[in-house]
């Protein structure tokens, strides 16, 4: 798993935020033993700071890494149903096999790879929004496929208007 950087991680904070709300935010991450006081965390910058360092940006097999990836999938990956899920899981292996022993990207593979992205992202930006399609897709990377992630142009894979199915949304 990649490490999400500080602007990512605290953008990825600012996102779980929004959707239950600053202090229910603060209140799972004590009731899920990331940290056990919430002085000092008046803002979503402040939680994603001291979160951020206790996790070590989600390097460290801690509690508050723990207590994030629980809270990030509970808010946002269960949002994926079985048929997206099913699509999702078929692209994550297209994703896997353009992979040299799980850990560097096979060049012969490079083009098959960034198709298997865009549909993914796409995918999962239709279920998830753009955004947060953009971190999830992070935190599940390896770490030469999240730089290839991070180069996309505007965030979102080149080709943006081609649909997982192969049609084109510009046509008819």
């Amino acid at each position: 798993m990649v490490s999400l950087s500080p602007a990512e991680f605290e953008r990825s904070i600012h996102l779980l935020s929004s959707e239950i709300g600053l202090e229910r935010l603060k209140d799972r991450f004590v009731r899920g033993g990331a940290f056990t006081s919430k002085r000092g965390l008046g803002s979503a910058k402040a939680l994603a700071n001291r979160l951020y360092t206790l996790s070590g940006g989600l390097r460290l097999e801690v509690r508050a890494s723990y207590a994030f990836q629980s809270l990030w999938n509970e808010i946002f990956t269960s949002r994926i149903r079985d048929e997206k899920e099913q699509t999702l899981t078929q692209l994550a292996e297209c994703i896997n096999a353009c992979l040299i022993a799980g850990k560097a990207i096979d060049p012969d593979k490079t083009e098959t790879l960034d198709e298997a992205l865009g549909s993914y992202y796409r995918t999962a930006a239709g279920v998830l929004g753009d955004e947060v399609a953009r971190l999830d897709m992070l935190l599940k990377a390896l770490p030469a496929v999240a730089e290839r992630i991070r180069s996309w142009p505007g965030n979102t894979p080149p080709d943006t208007a081609k649909h997982a199915d192969g049609s084109d949304s510009t046509s008819g």
